[in-house]
């Protein structure tokens, strides 16, 4: 307690120091995990906004000529393994493979889409000889008969899914 004697200082009153905030000032700004989650939905909507748009008979028709080149890589494979010869022939609905060993009655095979047509010039002769002739499949939509995908094999390399018709080279 403080005195009126000599020596004795008063004690100092207390002062009002303004309280500073317990949290440090923030810059004004996003952080970079609020970006990053913003750009992460961005992503995933586009994506889903694009595979939503890949969903009309273009896209039916790619994925039947991709899964008509893997048939023809393996009844190729087949026949050259049982030494059969095996035909593929194009069907108004789908297509029928025959002389397969595994399959001793040929089926129809449906194309997925019901949009889907072949046309080949004549029947695909698969195996049983590691060279088969060059072979050309033609599909197209019913819908959009100006839209054409082929299969092909120049008789060496394997089927494959083309959007046009490869030029010949001298």
């Amino acid at each position: 307690m403080p005195t009126s004697a000599a020596g004795n200082k008063a004690a100092p009153s207390p002062r009002r120091v303004p309280r500073r905030s317990a949290l440090p000032h923030r810059a004004a700004g996003f952080t970079l995990i609020e970006l990053l989650v913003v750009v992460a939905l961005i992503a995933m909507a586009s994506t889903v906004a694009v595979l939503s748009l890949r969903s009309g008979p273009g896209a039916a028709l790619e994925r039947d000529a991709q899964r008509l080149a893997a048939v023809l890589e393996a009844a190729r494979a087949q026949a050259r393994a049982s030494d059969a010869r095996v035909l593929w022939q194009a069907q108004a609905n789908g297509y029928v493979l025959r002389g397969l060993p595994t399959q001793p009655e040929p089926a129809l095979q449906p194309w997925l889409s019901p949009e889907t047509r072949a046309r080949s010039s004549a029947a695909v002769v698969l195996g049983p000889e590691p060279l088969i002739g060059p072979q050309r499949i033609e599909l197209y939509a019913l819908s959009q008969p100006e839209q054409r995908l082929w299969v092909l094999s120049d008789g060496l390399r394997p089927f494959g899914v083309h959007k046009s018709l490869p030029t010949p080279t001298p």
